[in-house]
């Protein structure tokens, strides 16, 4: 099975300025199709070769999950952002609520988070199994689903290709400006499944 590279669901310069249209030209034109690039050349011949990317990101090990959980983790982020971004509601507004206090004090503390993580890596909203949310951290390729407890309702991706070249080496900025491009209703449509 050949894995491939999705579209954006949205323009290249829909995401100005918060993100360029380079930025994405780079991050998802080249990061993104290279993952998917040499994910599909490792797996002819192996166990892996009929297995859908999910299953890949759970099984795999070594440059083989990195490639796959890089490919996973780039095509939810692709879906966490839109040009008509707005605020969560109802149910999710409610659990966002419960769990942080506020949406302000959600934002602050994911945006502490993510500034945090050291080298590269994903900042994720996660939906706990008792239903409760959370911020979780995960380092290079790793994802939420590899261990299938918390459910992924949002990412945030911390690699500097994703904002270099807009935010040069300041991720604090790169964080403030992501909430004008989250995609509250993928996150909702995520949190109620």
């Amino acid at each position: 099975m050949a894995h491939e590279l999705p579209k954006l669901p949205f323009d290249m310069d829909a995401l100005a300025p918060h993100i360029s249209r380079e930025t994405l030209e780079y991050h998802h034109g080249k990061h993104h199709k290279k993952y998917v690039d040499t994910l599909n050349s490792m797996i002819p011949g192996t166990e892996f070769e009929n297995m859908s990317l999910e299953e890949t990101v759970k099984k795999a090990s070594g440059k083989m999950f990195n490639q796959a959980g890089q490919i996973w983790n780039h095509n939810f982020y692709w879906n966490c952002l839109t040009p008509n971004s707005n605020k969560p509601q109802g149910d999710l507004e409610q659990a966002i609520n419960q769990a942080f206090g506020s949406l302000d004090a959600f934002k602050s503390e994911f945006n502490e988070k993510a500034g945090a993580l050291f080298g590269s890596g994903w900042a994720w909203l996660v939906k706990k199994p008792d239903g409760s949310l959370g911020i979780a951290q995960t380092a290079n390729a790793e994802t939420p689903i590899q261990e299938g407890r918390d459910i992924p309702l949002l990412t945030c991706d911390v690699w500097e290709h994703a904002y270099y070249i807009d935010y040069r080496n300041a991720r604090p900025d790169y964080l403030k400006a992501f909430w004008n491009v989250c995609n509250w209703d993928f996150v909702a449509k995520n949190f109620s499944s």
